[in-house]
């Protein structure tokens, strides 16, 4: 992988089906980044798959973890790598397609004078298609929740498509990040929030998942409601 500016990490489980469309479009998008899959030890050698396809694409990488799974886990990897190797920013984005690659110079863009940039289905402008309506109201609920137990002014904190400069993922590295799976996302605004970094939200659409399964557990839902609770108790520690 070549060193560059921006690094877009993707974490993948099990995404085989999508990976063949999505790493391409996002380097036609953004030529000047590099692509890193952070691969969850995928049953379905997603890894391997993709390093097959893209063996001669310099500005494609694969990142295999081997520990405990957790979405969460995958992005902190995924931070100290763009640390370890000199990027000044990062992207991070869905597998699935529910994060348009179309997006991905409005966030960098922004990050110009933001410290994170988030990619936001509820600010003004953002929307979502191909939820059901309980879903849509989960999701309305899940991020007022969040709002109003940690009192962050932010739309939409469980948004996983977000740039984040270099000094925001350092100031995320150096604190301890409790949250294993989609809280998180959660966990990652509100340390940004108590340090006082700047925070900016800009319109997406969120399209539902183009191929594979959801992969979300019981386990992931008691987190994401115990989560904003410990971080209003505890702070910003």
């Amino acid at each position: 992988m070549s060193r560059k500016t921006t690094l877009i990490i993707v974490p993948t489980y099990n995404e085989r089906e999508n990976v063949p469309l999505l790493v391409p479009k996002i380097l036609s998008v953004v030529p000047d980044s590099d692509v890193l899959l952070v691969d969850d030890n995928s049953p379905d050698s997603t890894a391997d798959y993709a390093e097959e396809l893209f063996a001669a694409e310099p500005r494609f990488g694969v990142l295999r973890r081997k520990g405990p799974r957790g979405l969460g886990r995958s992005y902190a990897d995924g931070y100290r790598y763009a640390l370890d190797h000199g990027y000044t920013r990062l992207v991070q984005m869905d597998a699935d397609f529910s994060h348009d690659p179309d997006c991905i110079p409005v966030l960098i863009e922004r990050s110009g004078s933001n410290d994170v940039v988030i990619g936001s289905r509820y600010c003004e402008g953002g929307m979502v298609r191909n939820w059901p309506l309980r879903r849509r109201f989960l999701s309305r609920f899940a991020n007022r929740y969040v709002a109003m137990i940690t009192g962050m002014e932010l739309f939409d904190a469980t948004s996983g498509f977000r740039c984040y400069g270099r000094k925001a993922l350092e100031s995320l590295m150096r604190s301890s990040i409790h949250s294993e799976g989609y809280a998180f996302l959660v966990e990652t605004a509100h340390k940004a929030h108590a340090v006082r970094l700047s925070i900016v939200e800009v319109p997406i659409t969120f399209v539902d998942r183009r191929e594979g399964k959801s992969k979300i557990s019981r386990k992931v839902i008691l987190e994401s409601i115990v989560t904003p609770w410990r971080l209003r108790i505890n702070g910003h520690r």
